[in-house]
């Protein structure tokens, strides 16, 4: 596609997406602090802090698809001017989302007692399952947030999220600093004390995000529109599950591959699961910069859709690939220059280091991919088109990536860094084959709008 086609898409993505970027690496950054001031601690904490993190993580992402499949909808209704539809969509996606998160809550409870049966050093997983229970705890207000985020997202308004993320960071990195090291006149409550700070500043997003929904005068009219919250909407929920929950099903294929190959990663020793948590931790700040591109492909493809200008919906889904390559491939580079330097803010064994290291020299091969994947991941899901990237996932990470890195892990000795090779076949597997379906897919609808009229 030309340049001059996609150039006009350019600000208007970026626009939208600088707010989501920062939303998104406030919910990463949460992992970030906690594994920083964790690792401080010793080798064995940051190996607990990573499989506690893997498995709630997978859990977690099922919750956040789920509610993701407000954003496109209220997109869509918001290009057709629908406020009825507007006000069922707040309703019915707030709802779903908040059960979603007491489902997930309890979880925990089940998983907890099942960490033994992974095989993992047992001083860590006596540490895990504490911070486990916490964890699945937080996912309640995470939801309530997310129902009432992605609803704000879909209009547009994207940077009271951030803003929001950026302050609950904040709360979190203080709390974690106060309650695993005991100062301020907190008890030291070591690793615990991270779970325990992000639970609290969960429910502060949540009520903050709820908040604003609920008062801002610019979003009376979606409220009034609602009518009583405790009517559902039987159609409405139903195509809120049909979209979200297949969103919700491949993220977990995703995450769940990842976490996975951690689990595997810790049946070679704590040394090396302390390593992949520092390398899958920075390597999933750049994700989430790059799953904000994401969201504003989503945004501007679903709303451009609604409005009937399939053209400048597929534009739209171009550009934000060419935006997220660009980003990716800085970021590859920035990991390569700083792999040897950047583990050394998460732990000070040098064997630990040495690992990191290496795992972020393949960290840097696959950026590209992984930014690929996701971007079409979120135009396609502008397009309501969510079911067949699901299977994509499924086959990429569960018959490519897994068998692969454990083949190569195991079988041809490699350790992690066989496992890791396997994650970056599968990454580009699903960036590959979700490009041709972009194409494929927004090509069809692009000829029925050569006369519409294009309002951006």
């Amino acid at each position: 596609m030309p340049f001059a086609a996609i150039r006009s898409h350019i600000k208007p993505t970026l626009l939208l997406a600088y707010p989501v970027i920062l939303s998104q690496l406030g919910h990463v950054l949460v992992n970030v602090c906690d594994s920083v001031m964790v690792g401080q601690t010793g080798t064995v904490p940051l190996a607990a802090v990573s499989l506690s993190v893997s498995l709630s993580t997978v859990v977690m992402v099922l919750g956040m698809g789920l509610s993701m499949g407000i954003t496109p909808l209220v997109a869509a209704a918001d290009g057709k001017r629908d406020l009825p539809r507007l006000g069922q969509l707040l309703v019915n996606g707030v709802l779903l989302s908040s059960l979603a998160g007491l489902v997930l809550g309890v979880l925990g409870l089940l998983i907890a007692p099942m960490l033994p049966y992974f095989h993992q050093p047992t001083a860590v997983v006596q540490l895990a399952a504490p911070f486990v229970r916490v964890i699945f705890l937080s996912f309640l207000p995470l939801m309530v947030f997310q129902g009432f985020r992605q609803f704000a997202e879909g209009l547009g308004l994207t940077r009271q999220a951030m803003l929001l993320s950026i302050m609950a960071n904040i709360v979190n990195a203080l709390l974690c600093y106060a309650l695993i090291f005991g100062h301020f006149g907190a008890p030291a409550l070591g690793m615990i004390g991270a779970a325990w700070a992000t639970l609290i500043a969960r429910v502060l997003m949540a009520l903050l995000m709820a908040t604003y929904v609920l008062r801002a005068e610019r979003l009376r009219p979606y409220r009034e529109a609602a009518g009583s919250w405790l009517r559902l909407h039987g159609a409405t929920m139903r195509r809120l599950l049909s979209l979200g929950l297949p969103i919700g099903v491949q993220m977990m294929f995703e995450m769940g591959a990842f976490s996975f190959s951690a689990i595997m990663i810790g049946w070679l020793s704590a040394t090396a699961l302390a390593a992949h948590q520092i390398a899958i931790n920075i390597a999933s700040v750049t994700y989430m910069a790059a799953s904000g591109i994401a969201a504003a492909a989503t945004i501007r493809v679903g709303n451009l859709r609604g409005l009937g200008d399939a053209a400048g919906a597929r534009q739209a889904g171009f550009t934000a690939y060419l935006l997220a390559f660009l980003f990716m491939s800085s970021m590859g580079l920035i990991l390569i220059s700083g792999r040897h330097f950047v583990p050394h803010f998460y732990n000070h064994d040098p064997a630990v280091v040495a690992q990191a290291a290496t795992l972020l020299l393949i960290a840097a091969l696959f950026q590209v991919s992984d930014g690929l994947q996701v971007v079409g991941l979120g135009a396609l899901r502008g397009l309501e088109d969510v079911k067949v990237p699901s299977v994509v996932a499924l086959l990429a990470y569960w018959a490519v990536a897994l068998p692969l890195g454990y083949g190569l892990g195991f079988g041809l000795k490699l350790g992690s860094v066989g496992v890791w090779i396997g994650l970056l076949a599968g990454l580009t597997t699903v960036a590959v084959v979700l490009l041709w379906r972009f194409r494929q897919h927004s090509a069809v609808a692009a000829p029925m709008n050569e006369a519409a009229v294009v309002r951006r």
